[in-house]
């Protein structure tokens, strides 16, 4: 299934959970339990929670099949990521579940250009202070342009950050679709009441060599794929990731801002 053109953009900063439900709404569940605990009582699993692949929990990940490597990125297609500033807000879209799916790699199955996502959670108004042991979640399209619904889990995952306020995803580059620019949803949780909700894009001239590789190429991808949508246009200032080449795929650094 696929997000559709009618995805709201709106500020989401609530209390509770989203429209998915499902496994991880409980205030038991391992997700929430951590967060509760607070810095100093997640200490002790902050290491296991922030893991590489071989760590993961819940329905662990499967390595993506490794593609050919994709085009280094021209200078034109990189954009500095933001060193302490706010994430640009947005809406969850149609397709957020709400899961306990603490792991850090997401890929479950799904084939793609890999992508390795290193973020920091800072509070801005604090004098960017790095948040402990907050929840963050991520979720996206395969190369198809599809989400995971009902049973399926690929390309959605939970991380709590550590105490310099970092954690890592491993994962694909998102394919495209419905006229909308390739994106990664993502939701911080720095406590169990709170939360802010945006999303990540893509430098477009990367998109477009990253769409010449299998298994994105067995559709014809759209000539110009971010500039289509108006919330690119509004937020890839601020919220486009900074691509460098690694091993056979890419990393992205990123600082997410929240008050």
């Amino acid at each position: 299934m696929t997000e559709n053109d009618k995805t709201t953009t709106s500020t989401t900063t609530s209390t509770g959970t989203g429209p998915g439900g499902g496994a991880g709404s409980s205030a038991t569940s391992r997700r929430a339990l951590l967060l509760a605990a607070g810095s100093a009582g997640a200490a002790a699993v902050l290491n296991t929670a922030c893991a590489g692949p071989s760590r993961t929990h819940a329905a662990a990940g499967q390595p993506s099949a490794s593609p050919p490597p994709p085009p280094a990125p021209s200078k034109a297609g990189t954009t500095p990521a933001p060193a302490c500033v706010l994430a640009v807000r947005a809406g969850a879209g149609p397709y957020y579940l709400d899961l306990d799916l603490v792991r850090s790699d997401i890929t479950q199955g799904r084939t793609g250009v890999p992508l390795q996502l290193d973020l920091t959670v800072v509070r801005v108004p604090d004098g960017c202070r790095p948040l402990t042991a907050a929840g963050v979640e991520v979720w996206h399209a395969d190369a198809a342009g599809h989400y995971s619904t009902g049973k399926d889990t690929f390309l959605r995952g939970t991380q709590i950050t550590d105490p310099t306020g970092h954690c890592v995803f491993h994962t694909i580059v998102p394919g495209w679709y419905a006229g909308l620019a390739p994106h990664i949803h993502f939701k911080v949780r720095p406590d169990t009441h709170t939360e802010t909700t945006s999303q990540f894009f893509f430098p477009e001239n990367l998109l477009t060599q990253v769409y010449t590789h299998q298994p994105y190429a067995r559709r014809t991808p759209p000539e110009h794929p971010n500039q289509r949508d108006s919330r690119y246009r509004a937020a890839a200032k601020t919220m486009t990731l900074p691509l460098t080449p690694h091993k056979n795929g890419y990393r992205a650094a990123y600082t997410i801002g929240i008050t």
